[in-house]
């Protein structure tokens, strides 16, 4: 399934065949509540044709390889799918205008890591600032990352997407649309301009799609800005395992069931020790904190 509007789910039949088409369906009553997703691998049932004016019925929804969910905030119980079946997660977030949101992006790497997923930082706008002091907060956990300026090659960019079923996430402004639009010319996404006094973007993708690469190369969906990225659904003592500086140090010298919160705590000694940054560490909390109910 590569979109989905107002009740109406747009399906690519026969992909990679020579005869793919387009499909639009609805879903059928048998699903229930079951939900569908772009990304989803479904069944379809009925006028499968793609000619103007028919629909089909998607009647089942096959089980899922990945599944990247968020929650509206950390207290909400009730979780919702993003995307289906994406195998990397790549993060977009600028160096400047907007200023980038370091606390956003650790939230999005537990989401990755949650969902079985290969995070990429993708830094734009690196023409307003120089990508150094983020590329090196986020040395010690190995994430690989490309730099984009505006209006410049994304052809490095491209080699990580290469192959790969790619999730484009990120808050308004960033430029995810204008990357989208570098990488895949047609799709003709709209492009945002960001707030000189509140420093936001205005929302202009309003649901994700699923785009070919060009001559077949993969896949990148590309998702709505967010302002937000909760974690409800994800179990506190997962959360340090998005952080691989500090995850080995708790193994090492944290007590049993050590929430990382209180004085026991043996990840201080760790990064006393210089196997992590302080900085590192001071994220890592905050995150749990905000986890368990108290004010990013």
């Amino acid at each position: 399934m590569i979109a989905v509007d107002r009740g109406r789910y747009r399906c690519l039949v026969d992909p990679g065949s020579g005869d793919e088409r387009g499909v639009t369906a609805m879903r059928a009553r048998e699903l229930g509540r079951k939900g569908v997703v772009v990304g989803d691998r479904v069944a379809l049932v009925g006028d499968v044709s793609g000619a103007p004016d028919t629909l089909a019925r998607i009647v089942r929804v096959e089980p899922r390889t990945s599944s990247l969910r968020r929650t509206a905030d950390d207290t909400d119980p009730f979780e919702r799918v993003v995307v289906a079946n994406a195998d990397q997660l790549a993060i977009v977030t600028a160096l400047a205008d907007p200023e980038p949101r370091p606390r956003m992006i650790d939230r999005q790497l537990v989401a990755a890591y949650d969902a079985g997923m290969e995070p990429l930082l993708c830094l734009t706008k690196a023409d307003l600032a120089d990508a150094g002091a983020l590329v090196a907060e986020y040395a010690p956990l190995g994430v690989p990352y490309v730099v984009t300026r505006r209006g410049g090659e994304v052809d490095e960019l491209r080699g990580h997407l290469a192959g790969r079923t790619s999730v484009l996430v990120g808050h308004s402004g960033v430029g995810k649309s204008t990357l989208v639009n570098a990488l895949v010319p047609d799709a003709e996404r709209a492009v945002s301009h960001v707030n000189a006094v509140t420093g936001r973007g205005r929302h202009t993708s309003s649901s994700a799609i699923a785009l070919e690469l060009p001559g077949g190369d993969g896949w990148i969906i590309d998702t709505p800005g967010v302002r937000s990225f909760g974690l409800a659904h994800v179990e506190p003592r997962h959360v340090i395992n998005a952080f691989d500086d500090l995850a080995e140090g708790a193994a090492e010298r944290c007590p049993p069931h050590c929430d990382h919160l209180q004085e026991s705590c043996g990840l201080d000694g760790w990064v006393t020790d210089g196997h992590a940054s302080r900085a590192r560490l001071d994220s890592l909390r905050r995150l749990l904190s905000s986890r368990e109910g108290e004010p990013e």
